[in-house]
């Protein structure tokens, strides 16, 4: 009894320590206070600000079409990577997956150093491919690591048996493989997303300064104010409660999707 409430205890510690300051700017999103601590009466004020602010509205949309598109390039050659290295020999599967990991192990900013290195030794102005490429860079690692244990877990017997039923390679690639690591490409998928949307390291390195994301825009609105804007405290909120209803959603369809397996193998049995 003791040791399931010191669990419990320690469970809700770790999550108010995680959860607590996003829980405070989410409260003082509705006051318009310029100081948080300080309530100065309920309001909608600063959700309307947020797309009164051309600044903010530009940097939203700069960030969110930056994220997607890195994040699709990202799954697509994560995907058919992950899936040469699985099927290559020992050797190379060995070798480009300790090489593969070193991104996620490396320092952000020896990527974000090395990619401006290179693109200045290459004569080529930064602008907005050079930003979706830092970010292709920093994101398709984690789609390996998302893909490769779903690839692990796939019966092989699988792909080998489409094979002998006359599938062509690409078919039975479609028909069996894809779908049994769909698990995985979502991960990866959403992991993308996350990392492109909070980046700052590889943007400020790699973006033209006309470009602006969330991040460097937060960073700059702080770094002249010195404190953060009160605006910035509803968007933080706006963007949280996006990530909070997209997670409720996939989680609900997955649930959906394991009754429904556990259904049809109960009438298989």
């Amino acid at each position: 009894m003791v040791k399931k409430v010191l669990a419990k205890s320690y469970i809700i510690l770790i999550l108010l320590l995680l959860y607590a300051p996003i829980l405070v700017l989410i409260i003082f999103s509705f006051t318009e206070s310029t100081n948080i601590g300080t309530w100065s009466g309920f309001s909608f004020g600063l959700y309307k600000d947020i797309f009164k602010n051309e600044e903010i509205v530009e940097a939203l949309k700069n960030t969110f079409v930056l994220a997607f598109a890195a994040s699709i390039v990202s799954t697509i050659l994560g995907t058919v990577g992950a899936i040469g290295v699985f099927y290559s020999k020992r050797f190379v599967k060995h070798t480009v997956g300790a090489v593969s990991q070193i991104p996620v192990i490396n320092a952000e900013i020896v990527t974000a150093l090395s990619l401006t290195v290179m693109f200045v030794a290459l004569g080529i102005k930064f602008n907005f491919l050079t930003l979706l490429i830092g970010h292709i860079v920093l994101t398709i690692p984690f789609v390996l690591l998302s893909i490769t244990p779903k690839l692990k877990q796939m019966d092989p017997n699988m792909y080998e048996a489409a094979l002998d039923l006359g599938a062509t390679p690409r078919k039975a690639l479609w028909t069996v493989v894809v779908p049994a690591i769909m698990p995985g490409i979502i991960t990866g998928f959403l992991l993308s997303i996350t990392l492109s949307l909070d980046d700052y390291i590889v943007t400020a390195f790699t973006r033209n300064n006309s470009f602006s994301t969330l991040s460097t825009f937060v960073y700059g609105a702080t770094a002249k104010r010195g404190a953060l804007p009160a605006t910035l405290r509803a968007l933080t909120t706006v963007i949280t409660l996006f990530v909070l209803v997209v997670l409720i959603v996939i989680n609900v369809m997955s649930k959906k999707k394991d009754n429904k397996k556990g259904k049809n193998n109960e009438k298989n049995i």
